[in-house]
């Protein structure tokens, strides 16, 4: 019996064929084809994901993990799932958009009945990376690649390695920035805030107790300071708000808002928010010692 990548390619093929066929597929239908796809996945080579992609845009239920595989593949091969798929949740395509750049968005774009919100952050992007339109006479083969700009704008806009010629942030080795943007997007899209909540307290160096009112207040205003004294740049300190206060971020006009409100605010500003946030937690715990000593 044959073996090997084309042996899985056919399995794969059949297996997704079968599955967009059914006329009602089940949840469990849908848990055994992801099974057995990802498995194959690795082997699969482009032609076989790009079927995928098509043949499963329109299903649902549709094998979740499979569709996620499958959008952050290039939009050559992604583009249906992206702009068809129900599988994918408005912070699923938030994050597609934050690690895939300005392609992805392209296709998201095209969603019918798109949340207002992620359309916003799309034209928000564009409206920011878009190179500008070369002179009339300007001549073609001395302009630079158009997508590799954009591609190389928003890469710079998610970089997490920004300078702001602000003097080193105290308590907050520069070996650990690259980690900090990563490790709160992941914590922040992993469903559980708790999660949330302890990688901020992590990277703010505060107590989990005042990582949990930033993202458990009335208002994101505590956040947003939170996430400028980390230097995260506007996309990346929105994503985070959304996963955090959705119904807060949901219209044009409340991300406007957002925006204008986190780029208004300035590091220094939030860098003395966050010591006097430090210097309280310290009295408290020198006050805490003082009474336990007291007491002996």
């Amino acid at each position: 019996m044959e073996q090997g990548p084309r042996h899985g390619e056919r399995v794969l093929r059949a297996a997704v064929s079968a599955y967009s066929s059914l006329p009602h597929p089940t949840r469990d239908d849908a848990t055994r084809l992801d099974d057995l796809a990802l498995g194959l996945y690795e082997t699969a080579s482009v032609e076989i994901r790009r079927f995928a992609a098509a043949a499963l845009s329109d299903c649902d239920p549709a094998p979740r993990l499979l569709i996620r595989r499958l959008a952050e593949e290039p939009t050559e091969i992604s583009a249906p799932v992206l702009i068809r798929s129900k599988a994918l949740s408005d912070v699923d395509l938030i994050a597609l958009i934050a690690r895939n750049g300005i392609p992805h968005a392209r296709a998201i774009a095209r969603r019918d009945n798109l949340n207002p919100a992620v359309a916003a952050l799309i034209r928000a992007l564009l409206s920011r990376v878009e190179p500008e339109p070369p002179a009339p006479d300007a001549a073609v083969d001395q302009a630079p690649n158009p997508l590799e700009a954009v591609r190389k704008q928003l890469r710079d806009l998610m970089s997490d390695d920004d300078s702001h010629g602000a003097d080193p942030v105290p308590a907050l080795p520069d070996q650990s920035l690259a980690e900090i943007y990563p490790a709160l997007r992941e914590a922040a899209l992993s469903g559980e805030m708790r999660h949330f909540a302890e990688a901020l307290s992590t990277a703010l160096k505060v107590r989990i107790t005042r990582a949990r009112t930033l993202i458990n207040g009335v208002t994101y205003a505590d956040l947003l300071t939170a996430l400028k004294f980390l230097e995260l740049s506007t996309e990346q300190a929105l994503l985070l708000t959304l996963a955090a206060y959705p119904a807060q971020v949901t219209s044009p006009a409340a991300i406007r808002l957002f925006c204008v409100r986190y780029e208004a605010l300035t590091f220094e500003t939030a860098r003395e928010k966050i010591l006097d946030w430090r210097n309280e937690e310290r009295q408290e715990r020198q006050s805490r010692f003082v009474a336990g000593s007291g007491t002996e």
